[in-house]
């Protein structure tokens, strides 16, 4: 698939075409029309790598085929982040990655083209939100910091901290609901991550009561 587009591009790397059909589908729901392209194979993904800025690129395992695996992922990672779709016993050996935050594991596990789908939507957005830069009123700054500080992220904490205590018990769960908890681990620390940012950034305006 080579259509013509700017930026906010996606690219999909899976050997299974119907797979990819699927993840098509789903993910036009979240992405502009005209702004994912498809990679049938490793030598056709790198290819397409060199054509443009990337704001997300999505693997299936199937298309490292028995290459290893690690090593694909720090190639690609140097042209965009990746969002990889494997099964769940691959995570470990990615677990590095993972923790370094510009790769996300989607396990095939239940319903898990429309999360990939739901985190290629956030990496597109994120990059959009960089790109335009954020701007907060200064009279209200240092209230809106306050407000993350005490009534976002102490709950927030509450959550992660809840989410992996149920963890520790994952032998009694099933692989659909560990996958559903590690997600919302992730996703939270990276609220949490991004709320601190955002005090910072926020603390940093000048308070106009001292202005």
């Amino acid at each position: 698939m080579t259509l013509d587009c700017e930026r906010g591009s996606v690219l999909i790397g899976m050997a299974d075409a119907h797979l990819a059909q699927r993840f098509l589908a789903a993910l036009q729901r979240c992405v502009k029309p005209g702004s994912v392209f498809i990679a049938t194979s490793l030598g056709d993904l790198f290819e397409q790598m060199k054509c443009r800025a990337w704001s997300v690129i999505a693997v299936s395992n199937d298309l490292a085929e028995n290459l290893p695996l690690t090593e694909i992922l720090r190639q690609i990672l140097g042209v965009s982040p990746i969002i990889l779709i494997a099964p769940q016993e691959r995570q470990t050996e990615i677990a590095v990655l993972v923790a370094e935050g510009n790769v996300d594991f989607v396990a095939q596990v239940g319903d898990f083209l429309t999360l990939a789908a739901s985190l290629v939507e956030c990496r597109t957005r994120r990059e959009q939100e960089s790109e335009m830069g954020v701007r907060y009123p200064s009279e209200v700054s240092h209230q809106v910091a306050e407000i993350f500080r005490h009534e976002i992220n102490n709950p927030l904490t509450g959550i992660l901290g809840n989410a992996e205590l149920v963890l520790a018990h994952e032998n009694r769960m099933s692989v659909t609901d560990i996958q559903r908890l590690r997600t919302i681990v992730d996703l939270a620390v990276r609220l949490r991550e991004t709320i601190r940012r955002l005090t910072h950034m926020l603390q940093a305006q000048p308070h106009p009561l001292k202005s």
